[in-house]
């Protein structure tokens, strides 16, 4: 194909790493060779995160994390703006987490991703049903072939013809692939799959599912992850994503206004938010009219899903991200919203390694579900 590729799984979605696919498995992974644990690593605007899973009696363990802030503006907009500053972020959130691990996947966001399901005749196989592929991908990409990366996972036959093939078709720029492979390589890791955000917070939403009440499991549910800049809402129904949106609303407001109205730099604000440690008017004059603000935005996001789709609507929340944090704001969001809202813990039921401070790791727990559903990519 003339768009570079590779035969990653796209129901877990992967772009190529480095290189177009050769055709050859054992260029990629190895033959004869076990596959390596990989550690998932999250790139966010505030900060890198790391987590290393294994198995472990029918179970996963966390053998190590760590979570490492950037400076502002290093990302931005989705771009990494100071690619040094990931990379130094990522040498030392390696070394704050003691993983001897040295394999990695790393996400772009959905907002940068095309996505698309197609249907092709069933009697393609091989290099003609990935021609085929590349002729339909000119419709629906708008850059240059040499511009992207594209992958592709066929689904099945079609369920109202069998004469058909449905075809999961994913595509983003390739420097939304090669800068974030250039800033983990440069910081001494190998980079073995690129995988798409919001295929991770489906994959770790399968270990939050037990959060909710049993008869909401198999329900349409929200997952709203409130990150630094950006509030993330993916509906998930029957374990797959069925709606994404994006919107520019984070924690970097609360923030910003913490900085105004006491005086600090941003690093001191971060600090502060994070330890506790403000005035005694912070919560009534600060945090709660940020409160209010995001439960608008999630709000509004709902109202778009509920516009733009035949879906009746959700059952249940599940926040992530490091607003997720705010200590009752599961409540705040239940009592708004009036559906039931639980907190993200992937960690649950997961056993530790003696390297993993468990109350600290418990405090980032909603922060770390992209990582985590990063990482659960050894396991495929």
């Amino acid at each position: 194909m003339n768009y570079q590729r590779c035969r990653f799984p796209v129901a877990c979605c992967g772009f190529p790493s480095s290189v177009p696919f050769s055709g050859d498995m054992s260029a990629m992974w190895g033959l004869g060779r076990k596959k390596p644990l990989l550690l998932g690593i999250d790139i966010s605007a505030a900060a890198v995160k790391l987590l290393e899973l294994s198995r472990k009696n029918g179970g996963y363990q966390v053998e190590s994390y760590g979570v490492v802030p950037l400076p502002r503006n290093t990302v931005v907009d989705n771009t990494l703006a100071e690619p040094d500053n990931v990379s130094a972020a990522v040498r030392a959130v390696v070394k704050q987490s003691g993983t001897a691990l040295r394999h990695a996947v790393v996400a772009v966001p959905g907002s940068v991703v095309i996505t698309k399901r197609i249907a092709l005749p069933a009697n393609l196989e091989g290099d003609e049903l990935e021609a085929q592929i590349e002729l339909e991908a000119d419709q629906y990409i708008p850059h240059a072939r040499e511009e992207v990366s594209l992958d592709f996972e066929v689904l099945g036959k079609n369920p109202k013809n069998p004469d058909l093939l449905d075809v999961l078709l994913v595509a983003t720029r390739r420097e939304n692939v090669e800068d974030r492979v250039s800033v983990l390589e440069n910081a001494g890791l190998g980079v073995e799959i690129v995988d798409v955000e919001s295929y991770a917070i489906e994959r770790a939403f399968e270990l939050v599912r037990d959060q909710l009440p049993p008869l909401l499991r198999d329900r349409a549910v929200a997952v709203a992850d409130v990150g630094a800049m950006a509030t993330t809402l993916n509906v998930i129904h029957g374990g797959s994503i069925i709606y994404t949106r994006e919107q520019g609303f984070g924690g970097m407001q609360l923030t910003d206004e913490i900085q105004r109205r006491y005086g600090l730099t941003y690093e001191e604000a971060g600090l502060a938010k994070k330890e506790g440690s403000l005035p005694g008017n912070y919560a009534e004059e600060v945090l709660e009219p940020f409160k209010h603000a995001l439960v608008q935005q999630i709000s509004r996001s709902f109202q778009f899903y509920l516009s733009s789709t035949a879906q009746r609507g959700f059952d249940a929340v599940v926040l992530a991200g490091g607003c997720a944090m705010i200590p009752g704001i599961d409540r705040y969001v239940e009592a708004a919203l009036q559906v039931p809202t639980v907190i993200a813990n992937p960690f649950r039921h997961m056993s530790f390694s003696g390297r993993v401070r468990q109350e600290r790791l418990s405090y980032d727990s909603s922060a770390l579900m992209l990582a985590c559903g990063l990482a659960l990519r050894s396991f495929d």
